[in-house]
């Protein structure tokens, strides 16, 4: 466990965990005319003549915004934007370790919709692309949509890409030591928030069409007017079963995807499913089944969102490759198409497929590769 009065001398005898460095030295008067005046004149010339070269000459070429506002904080809710800030500061942190990208911090304040996306695009010739992160659903839909429409950059929210990800990768190793055919997967995603509508999408871009959504007030409808657009739009694109509670959907489903929240489902449930079931038990601090209980009651696989069991899924084995790979391809969206690529090329970097194994560790060596070559992979044929 992390002893929190050791987190709170850290990252106050430092001010936090990131600073800026620079690339050149400057220790003469001729290495101030290179790195600003009368220099940088001649840069700021040559940008006005080919915009492109903005990303040549500045670091705007290579510099990622972590974005929140944290009305979404993942355990935690809406704790607003300054208290979102260490969670967007690490993740920056996790960019530059894992994969030497170069990331900062950001806070908006809770604008409206119209507001946050006005001062993303204000801010964006500072970036080579966006990473979203804890922006509450259904408004981080819209706002990714629309940043994705109108700027010529990659637009990543991670709690929706990155979780998805690394379900599906997840998923196709299960579906093998489970016996089944990923596509035949009747899949019960419980918690459609912005993860769950990600997760869901994508595993229907997979082939998974057998999918039932629950959220806290039962079976999402496509004729439900209590649900957003989006989840009811979704609803109405997959094969659902029968039934209005997550007790009644449960039976014979192969797999369960829990985004949602501790200990909603319980060991009764797990015997209800089909033979050799799934459970990817996300939620955090506390899963939605201790992953014990649920292998107890039959479960041929278990995940969580913890190192403290096997089967880690998290997001940072997705977002430090992804992005080196954005940046090094050229790629200015990050499709459906895409994110398949990659869910399988994590998948594939497990040797030894077991119960146990399903995804690669966070420390392992390759996974930032693997994703990098993804999406280099998929930029060759695009």
């Amino acid at each position: 466990m992390v002893d929190m009065n050791e987190v709170q001398q850290m990252h106050e005898e430092h001010t936090g965990v990131l600073e800026v460095n620079g690339t050149f030295d400057i220790k003469t008067p001729s290495d101030l005319g290179k790195a600003y005046t009368p220099g940088v004149a001649g840069l700021a010339k040559d940008i006005e003549a080919n915009p492109a070269d903005k990303a040549k000459y500045t670091m705007s070429g290579k510099l990622i915004p972590v974005i929140t506002d944290g009305s979404a904080v993942l355990g935690l809710g809406n704790v607003g934007p300054g208290a979102g800030l260490p969670i967007v500061e690490g993740k920056a942190l996790i960019y530059k370790s894992f994969a030497g990208v170069d990331a900062i911090p950001m806070a908006l304040n809770q604008e409206s919709i119209d507001d946050i996306v006005t001062t993303i695009k204000t801010m964006s010739p500072s970036f080579a692309g966006i990473h979203l992160e804890d922006i509450a659903a259904p408004r981080v839909f819209e706002i990714e949509r629309r940043l994705s429409e109108e700027l010529d950059m990659p637009v990543y929210h991670d709690d929706q890409t990155g979780t998805a990800i690394v379900v599906l990768a997840g998923l196709i190793n299960a579906a093998k030591v489970a016996g089944k055919e990923l596509k035949d997967l009747k899949v019960v995603i419980n918690g459609i928030g912005a993860s769950g509508v990600a997760t869901a999408k994508l595993l229907l871009a997979a082939g998974i069409k057998h999918q039932t959504l629950v959220d806290i007030n039962g079976v999402v409808r496509p004729d439900d007017e209590g649900y957003n657009s989006f989840q009811r739009e979704l609803a109405d694109s997959v094969d659902q079963v029968p039934g209005k509670t997550l007790d009644d959907v449960i039976e014979g489903a192969d797999a369960f995807i829990g985004l949602s929240d501790a200990k909603v489902l319980s060991q009764d449930q797990v015997k209800k499913m089909a033979d050799n079931p799934i459970v990817f038990a996300l939620a955090n601090p506390v899963p939605e089944i201790d992953p014990d209980e649920a292998k107890a009651a039959g479960a041929a696989v278990t995940a969580t969102g913890s190192s403290q069991w096997p089967n880690q899924v998290n997001n940072v084995l997705v977002f430090p490759g992804l992005f080196k790979g954005l940046l090094a391809s050229g790629l200015k969206h990050v499709d459906m198409d895409l994110q398949v690529n990659v869910a399988h090329g994590l998948a594939n970097l497990v040797d030894d497929v077991n119960a146990d194994k399903i995804v690669p560790g966070v420390f392992e060596d390759g996974v930032v590769e693997a994703v990098t070559n993804a999406v280099l992979d998929y930029a060759k044929k695009a």
